[in-house]
């Protein structure tokens, strides 16, 4: 009897290639396709898998499990990898991995496979999620071990009668969920040549924007977003919803040179509308009600806790002890933001929150001013006082130095 193998299914090149070879080393293919937000034909889906050679193929709408348990714990940290990309993909693996793992245990398999390269980020997360969730699990990844080219894929796709949605002329690899999406690979992995335009789909150029820009305002509880321009919606439809509205003007289009785990570097292009205006919106919130130690604390920790998604520990103490902390740091954060979204920006108009830590009359520079400034040289003194005291045994810089660049202006001789 063949032994039964998980395979996680998108529909794409990698996965639909990978049921045929599966089943010629021997498999029992077991296929897994999940709607993350990509709008999937889940039923289209399930009907190709079937038809190219696995037994069985379930699915999963996965969106409001997606977005609360995977996006809502990113969004607490404001998570961007280097600055820039909001963890798309990167935070969608740990999710398919438990699928994985939960459809072997139904089916009594004792492998999984997915169809990631040997060369990616997605290789580590699967394994590394995998066997956190499951250490008895073999782990199979027929592109990794057969490293064909994505040419020759597509010429044993065409062999095997297997339809794939890339071509030669489009050889872009795309992933899409709720929080993003990315496109690499042909004239993408140019870093001296301008993106070219159909490797988007999600955002309008914002040279194509329309002149106007469109004001959104965006309801926090507790650093979650619960409402859009007055309207309560589940996290995955404020964000689905976002997405359209944020692309519309062209926001959230990322280009990037990113530094991958395996030590090489990768020309990146992601589209994410709603993560850009809800990271923005948040961050601007966070400015009005978290104190200064607070505030600036979190902030040291958001790389941090990118870098452990994106580098395949969703499941380690480090990032539950991360979570823990975000958590209680977001809990003040409720309150409201009004974007203006125009020509690919995401611009703050206004925030409101009853818990505002911001005090007009300590702010102003007006009559109305209530701020100690008699207070202040006695603050400065004291701050000030290591400082003086180290300069006076060892001068910091020499204000007599003779090369500096002094100009003398004249006085204007008098009649």
């Amino acid at each position: 009897m063949a032994e039964t193998v998980v395979l996680a299914y998108s529909g794409g090149l990698d996965t639909s290639v990978a049921i045929p070879w599966l089943s010629e080393q021997g498999y029992d293919v077991v296929a897994v396709a999940a709607d993350l937000g990509a709008n999937l034909d889940l039923a289209a889906i399930q009907e190709k898998a079937v038809k190219i050679g696995a037994r069985r193929c379930y699915v999963v709408d996965a969106r409001a499990m997606f977005a609360e348990r995977f996006i809502r714990p990113a969004l607490n940290a404001n998570a961007l990898y280097e600055g820039q990309y909001p963890l798309s993909a990167s935070l969608s693996r740990p999710l398919i991995a438990e699928l994985l793992v939960a459809v072997a245990h139904r089916e009594g398999a004792d492998a999984v496979a997915h169809g990631c390269t040997g060369k990616g980020n997605d290789q580590v997360r699967f394994d590394v999620a995998i066997g956190a969730l499951d250490p008895s699990l073999t782990v199979v990844a027929p592109v990794r071990e057969w490293a064909f080219s994505r040419d020759a894929e597509l010429e044993y796709a065409d062999a095997h009668g297997v339809p794939v949605p890339v071509t030669r002329q489009s050889p872009y690899s795309i992933d899409v969920n709720l929080w993003g999406r990315s496109a690499e690979g042909g004239a993408i992995e140019d870093p001296g040549a301008p993106v070219p335009e159909d490797a988007y789909a999600w955002t309008v150029s914002p040279q194509a924007c329309p002149p106007e820009a469109l004001s959104v305002q965006l309801t926090f509880e507790s650093g979650t977003p619960v409402a859009l321009n007055g309207e309560h919606l589940s996290l995955w439809e404020l964000i689905d919803r976002l997405n359209g509205l944020a692309g519309s003007r062209g926001v959230g289009r990322i280009e990037m040179v990113e530094n991958r785990l395996v030590g090489i570097k990768s020309r990146e292009v992601y589209e994410a509308p709603a993560a850009i205006a809800l990271i923005t919106a948040k961050r601007a919130l966070e400015q009005l009600v978290l104190t200064r130690d607070l505030y600036q604390l979190r902030a040291s920790l958001e790389g941090q806790y990118a870098a452990l998604a994106y580098n395949g520990l969703w499941y380690s103490p480090a990032r539950l002890a991360l979570d823990a902390f975000m958590l209680e740091a977001t809990r003040s954060v409720t309150g409201e933001v009004t974007l203006l979204l125009d020509h690919g920006q995401a611009i703050v108009a206004g925030r409101t929150a009853a818990g505002s830590l911001y005090n007009p009359g300590l702010a102003t520079y007006s009559l109305h001013d209530t701020f100690d400034h008699k207070a202040a040289k006695g603050f400065v003194d004291l701050w000030g006082l290591p400082i003086r005291t180290l300069a006076a045994i060892h001068p910091l810089a020499d204000p007599d130095a003779e090369n500096w660049p002094f100009s003398i202006l004249e006085p204007a001789s008098r009649a």
